[in-house]
């Protein structure tokens, strides 16, 4: 499946869109993680998670076909 990463993630990773497979969104994470290392890790660890549009946590069930994005925290004011 699709998964879109922002800012740090995306920096880590080199490409803002990137192959994964699981069943969940922590799967997806656990993949990436591996793949892109323990920085990478760190920050979606503390990130925040959407599937097809919606905030989804790492439970949240995914299904060939859905899009998966990462997003890093943000700070601002």
């Amino acid at each position: 499946m699709k998964v879109r990463l922002f800012a740090a993630l995306r920096e880590i990773a080199g490409d803002s869109h990137v192959e994964a497979t699981g069943h969940t969104v922590g799967d997806v994470v656990a993949e990436l993680s591996a793949r892109y290392g323990d920085r990478f890790a760190q920050i979606a660890d503390v990130g925040s998670f959407v599937v097809n549009g919606e905030r989804a946590a790492r439970e949240t069930p995914i299904a060939e076909g859905d899009e998966v994005a990462l997003l890093p925290p943000v700070s601002g004011g």
